[in-house]
């Protein structure tokens, strides 16, 4: 399945919520620690697509809480998660929101992968680059046309 042509200017703010045709799959430790069908995606101006995996779609043991959060303007409060497989971990590697706002209630528990911290990401056939920058964890693919923020002078964008 080839994705169409997007351009991240021209996604909305406040951002949007969808589900996603596409599979999704997460490699880590040298394993696919996740494989879905039923992923949503957050689309917001400038932002390359953060893509949330059902929580039923992360082996048991791959997710190992860890202390902090953040807040989101939209979504609500993240709490954060080590990712743990093949002998390897990533440090606070993914995030969830356990009581979104009512707007992302959709995504409650839902998971999120920071791409620059696995082995690989892909959504379809197309694989992930990172969103720039080590703040966002937006997905990169091909498809994507536009500034994507995240580098150098684009954070408060």
């Amino acid at each position: 399945m080839e994705l169409p042509r997007e351009n991240v200017q021209s996604y909305p703010r406040p951002p949007a919520l969808e589900p996603v045709a596409a599979v999704l799959r997460v490699v880590f430790g040298g394993a696919e620690i996740v494989r879905s069908t039923a992923g949503y995606r957050v689309l917001e101006t400038h932002h390359a697509p953060t893509y949330y995996i059902p929580p039923e779609d992360v082996p048991d043991g791959v997710l190992l809480p860890v202390a902090g959060a953040s807040r989101c303007e939209w979504k609500g409060r993240a709490r954060y998660f080590d990712v743990a497989a093949g002998g390897e971990a990533a440090r606070r590697a993914a995030w969830a929101y356990p009581a979104p706002t009512q707007r992302f209630e959709a995504i409650r528990d839902y998971v999120a992968f920071y791409p620059a911290a696995m082995d690989a990401c892909f959504v379809g056939d197309a694989r992930v680059r990172p969103q720039p920058g080590d703040f966002y964890g937006g997905w990169v693919t091909d498809n994507l046309d536009g500034i994507v923020k995240g580098g150098p002078g684009t954070l408060h964008w």
